[in-house]
C-alpha cells in the first residue's frame, strides 16, 4: 500500500491528466463507490484505486491502492462532495461486429455530458443492444458524463461512428433509421408501424439532426406535445421513445 500526501507527487500529477480527454489514450478515470463496484463486477482492469485512509477496509482484496488525503482526491474527482474513492480504468474500445441485430441508439452531435450519459443509462435500462455517438457528440469518458451513465457503459457496447458510416452499418445489417425531427415530415411515433431492428438517431440540443440526416433516414419521428412548450429535453424524448420502441 502506498500513502501520498503531496499534490505535488508524479503520480497525482498523471492521474489528474486524465481528466483531460487528450491524455486519455488507453485508462479513464471513474469516482465514487457506485462504479467502483459496477466496474469490479463488470471485471473491468483497474490500474490503481485512489482511496482515503477511512475506506482501507472495502479495498482490501484490490492491487495499486494509493492513501491520499481528502485535499487530494478533490483533487482527483470532478463532484463537489468526492465520495471517498477515484479510480483509473483501462480503457477498453468495444468491437463493432459486421451483422447488428436488435436496437441502437445513435446520438448525433449531442453536446452536454448529462443528456449523453442520461441516454446511454437510458438505453442501458430500456434493454437496447448497443449506442453509437458522433465523434462532435460530448466526450464519452469525461468524470461528468460517467456519472451520468452511472455504470453502463460496462453492460452494453459502445461505439464512436460518423453519419455515412451509421447508413453503411444500418444498409449492411438491415436496421431503419428513425430520427426525431418536428418537421412537417415526421410521423407521431405512436404510429410507427412495429419494427424490432432498427436506429434511433437523436440530435444536437439547439439544431436536431442535420440535414443530411433528416434527408437519409428511413422514417423522421416525432413526439405530440398538447401543451405549450416548444421541444422536449433531448434526454426525456429519448426515454419516452426509447422504451416505447422496446416495447413493440
Amino acid at each position: 500500500m502506498n500513502i501520498i500526501t503531496s499534490k505535488s507527487n508524479n503520480v497525482i500529477k498523471n492521474a489528474k491528466k486524465l481528466h483531460q480527454k487528450k491524455y486519455r489514450t488507453d485508462s479513464y478515470l471513474i469516482e465514487g463507490w457506485h462504479l467502483f463496484e459496477e466496474a469490479l463486477e463488470n471485471q473491468a482492469i483497474i490500474r490503481q484505486v485512489f482511496v482515503l485512509e477511512a475506506y482501507l477496509d472495502r479495498v482490501e482484496n484490490i492491487q495499486n491502492v494509493t492513501v491520499v488525503t481528502s485535499e487530494i482526491l478533490s483533487l482527483l474527482a470532478d463532484s463537489k462532495t468526492p465520495q471517498g474513492i477515484v479510480a483509473e480504468i483501462l480503457l477498453e474500445q468495444p468491437v463493432l461486429p459486421d451483422q447488428l441485430h436488435g436496437r441502437y441508439l445513435y446520438l448525433e452531435d449531442v453536446q452536454d455530458p448529462g443528456n449523453v450519459g442520461t441516454m446511454i443509462r437510458t438505453a442501458d435500462a430500456a434493454g437496447f443492444d448497443g449506442v453509437m455517438i458522433s465523434k462532435a457528440s460530448a466526450d464519452l469518458f469525461s468524470l461528468k458524463t460517467l456519472r451520468s451513465m452511472q455504470g453502463s457503459h460496462f453492460h452494453l457496447p459502445i461505439w464512436k461512428m460518423d453519419r455515412e458510416e451509421l447508413f453503411e452499418r444500418a444498409s449492411q445489417s438491415n436496421l431503419a433509421v428513425l430520427a426525431t425531427t418536428l418537421s412537417e415530415a415526421s410521423m407521431d411515433y405512436r404510429q410507427i408501424p412495429q419494427i424490432d431492428q432498427l436506429i434511433l438517431v437523436m440530435g444536437n440540443e439547439g439544431k436536431g439532426i442535420s440535414p443530411e440526416m433528416a434527408a437519409q433516414a428511413d422514417q423522421l419521428v416525432h413526439i405530440t406535445m398538447p401543451g405549450r412548450a416548444e421541444s422536449l429535453n433531448v434526454a426525456v424524448a429519448a426515454g419516452i421513445l426509447m422504451f416505447h420502441l422496446r416495447n413493440f
